[in-house]
């Protein structure tokens, strides 16, 4: 089976593609798009892949689902297009960057500059109906993003996994504490920032992190 996915990427998870549960996922996603109006567009489905290929990877960063509003979802979690208001996680996102090291708020939602520098930004579920949230969810593309969180836990190392809220966190079970570093907090959701999202400190910690293992840090 044909995926358009980026090379490296199609390497590592070649053997979910011909597997029932990603033959079923194909075959509801391909009827959603035909039939309703679904997020991202569907050639954006693997953005976060094609924009940090496997071997670039040096941090992840853990969404569950892609926005469900206009124009907003991109394939990138958190991340808006260009002079879409932002959302309220993200805006929390961009304060405690600001608060942590200075950084201030960009003019754009738009996180492909992480993504470029190799900040995976994956969300769980890849694809999601107009105006209903969590309507993809367990279709089978937790399964094959699972695959992914697990294909960089035992191949790379040196990498860090950033786990906001109990969902993401659920995913630190793939992944050996001894080989990357896990940052976990509360979601930046405004109904959670103020319980430990705000003052985690993540992204210094992560750039702290990354340059003890003498790799280039993230631009935030």
């Amino acid at each position: 089976m044909d995926v358009r996915i980026e090379e490296g990427w199609k390497e590592q998870l070649k053997d979910e593609f011909g597997k029932e549960y990603f033959l079923k996922l194909t075959d509801f996603v391909r009827n959603e798009y035909q039939t309703k109006k679904i997020f991202p567009p569907a050639k954006l489905i693997f953005n976060a892949f094609d924009h940090t290929p496997f071997d670039k990877v040096k941090v992840v960063i853990l969404g569950q689902d892609p926005y469900h509003n206009d124009g907003q979802a991109h394939g990138l979690c958190f991340s808006v297009n260009d002079g879409v208001r932002f959302p309220p996680s993200l805006l929390n996102i961009f304060k405690e960057i600001e608060a942590d090291i200075g950084t201030p708020r960009p003019a754009s939602g738009s996180l492909i500059r992480w993504a470029d520098q190799g900040v995976f930004l994956l969300n769980a579920t890849l694809t999601v109906e107009a105006h209903k949230a969590g309507s993809h969810q367990n279709k089978g593309w937790e399964a094959f993003t699972d695959a992914a969180i697990k294909r960089l836990a035992d191949e790379r190392e040196n990498l860090v996994f950033i786990l906001w809220g109990s969902y993401a966190q659920r995913k630190a079970a793939f992944i050996d504490e001894n080989k990357h570093l896990v940052l976990k907090s509360v979601h930046p959701s405004p109904m959670s920032a103020h319980s430990g999202f705000f003052g985690n400190k993540h992204f210094s910690r992560t750039n702290e992190y990354l340059e003890s293992k003498g790799i280039e840090p993230i631009v935030w």
